[in-house]
């Protein structure tokens, strides 16, 4: 018998479930007998992200204001890389860039540090670290309590700490970007064949998706 801890741990890798939908809704199964699989999937993210970034860049372009920025972009990757993810569901991207943004700008008005000028590659005042400390801190505990947890929105939250952007209207348009690029999201899986969430799964995170596993699944995941 081998040894378990000698024994060679499995990778756990992402599996190309859109392109797979895609390729028996539409038939295009020469596609995967022409080219690797993880290709065509690289493909489809490529071409997803693409055309959600050309539309809210025109928006941004149009409207003049910050449609495209950082986070969003971890945000976009997340709905197309991983589209199955309860944190990539529109319900999580929403209520999480929500959460940031109030979180960050009440740390910031908190602090008094509504007007200041961006602290980035600048030395870090005492209010701007507290400021980004509580905002952190105050985002992570409030996506768990209301089960919205969505990683990206977390950078969401230091780009206003930090006084990247603070004026009102322009954290208005940072969550009027989420919430197109949420619907972008529901067409772009939708079309791809996947039971994509048009608003969040059942579960709300990989812990309550354990916990509603029936007992014996459970034990056998807590058994050493």
């Amino acid at each position: 018998m081998k040894n378990p801890a000698k024994a060679r741990q499995r990778l756990y890798l992402h599996e190309p479930v859109a392109v797979r939908s895609l390729m028996a809704r539409n038939r295009l199964i020469g596609l995967l007998k022409r080219f690797p699989e993880r290709l065509v999937w690289a493909l489809f993210v490529f071409v997803s992200a693409v055309v959600s970034m050309a539309i809210l860049g025109a928006v941004a372009r149009i409207s003049r204001t910050p449609f495209v920025f950082p986070s969003v972009g971890p945000t976009a990757i997340l709905f197309f890389f991983h589209p199955m993810s309860p944190s990539a569901s529109p319900r999580h991207a929403i209520y999480g860039h929500a959460i940031g943004i109030l979180c960050g700008y009440g740390s910031v008005w908190l602090m008094g540090l509504e007007r200041a000028p961006s602290s980035l590659g600048l030395p870090m005042g005492f209010r701007r670290m507290a400021a980004v400390t509580l905002s952190l801190a105050l985002s992570g505990s409030l996506m768990i309590l209301l089960r919205a947890a969505h990683a990206p929105a977390a950078a969401t939250t230091l780009i206003v700490s930090l006084g990247l952007v603070t004026r009102p209207l322009h954290l208005v348009a940072i969550e009027l970007a989420v919430i197109l690029l949420s619907a972008e999201a529901v067409l772009i899986n939708r079309a791809a064949g996947l039971p994509y969430p048009f608003w969040a799964r059942r579960a709300d995170s990989s812990m309550e998706e354990l916990e509603a596993d029936p007992p014996s699944r459970t034990k056998a995941v807590q058994k050493p």
